[in-house]
């Protein structure tokens, strides 16, 4: 699966695209650029909640693999997006008390597949990541995962904190993964629970964190200063599986 299959390029094939239904993440479109077919494509972009970015004509040329991409260029997503509704019915269909991750802004492609491939084998119902400034379900992130994007929907919201608010109204408890947090084998991470993972860099935004009931840390004695994103989210997945086992 190259990457090549999810770029679309040419003003009537990314409009053909939006209107066929596919999964669109992002579109670039040469800045300044104003004209019919254009305006179009921001209509659609628009009503599919889809993030416009606008970049200079050498920009796209660099982008282009075609050479023929007329000011735009679309990433198309290699998998549908479920919605996070799906992923509370996943856990009823299964009679267990919800268990998902939230990514805030996770954005190495390899990080999010790893996270996804965890979050299957850690048997949770789904994950949830933002719609901006991070990685969207690409090839790689698809090959990454193994397999694992067949079975575990990703559900893809403009705003984590208010899904964070809306998810607790159904129950669940929020737990971030932070340097500063309680050492994670002193939580209580049973029952409903999301399970909510930073950025590599930055960690779990202010917001987003302030929204969390509990705040887990992990144990750790080595010369470096921080486990990987996926490594981490695998440390407290499991430290979630050991609790929920009892």
């Amino acid at each position: 699966m190259g990457y090549q299959e999810f770029t679309i390029e040419g003003r009537n094939a990314v409009i053909e695209a939006f209107r066929s239904g596919k999964p669109i993440d992002k579109v670039f479109i040469l800045d300044g650029c104003q004209d019919g077919p254009i305006m179009t494509i921001k209509r659609e972009a628009s009503k599919h909640d889809t993030l416009i970015k606008y970049v200079s004509k050498e920009r796209l040329d660099q982008m282009s693999e075609t050479g023929k991409h007329q000011g735009v260029i679309a990433y198309a997503a290699a998998y549908e997006y479920a919605q996070v509704e799906d992923i509370l019915d996943n856990a009823k269909a299964k009679g267990e008390p919800p268990f998902i991750f939230l990514l805030d802004n996770i954005e190495d492609p390899h990080n999010l597949g790893a996270i996804i491939r965890t979050a299957n084998l850690a048997g949770a119902h789904g994950v949830i990541i933002p719609k901006n400034r991070a990685a969207g379900l690409t090839a790689t992130v698809a090959r990454t995962s193994a397999g694992a994007l067949n079975y575990t929907p990703v559900a893809k919201v403009t705003n984590m904190s208010q899904t964070i608010e809306a998810l607790k109204k159904e129950g669940l408890w929020f737990v971030c993964a932070d340097m500063g947090g309680t050492t994670m084998y002193d939580l209580d991470l049973r029952g409903p629970i999301g399970l909510v993972i930073g950025n590599e860099g930055e960690g779990v935004g202010r917001l987003v964190k302030e929204k969390c009931d509990m705040i887990a840390s992990i144990p750790m004695k080595g010369d470096i200063d921080s486990l990987n994103a996926s490594v981490a989210a695998g440390v407290l997945a499991y430290e979630i599986v050991r609790q929920r086992l009892k």
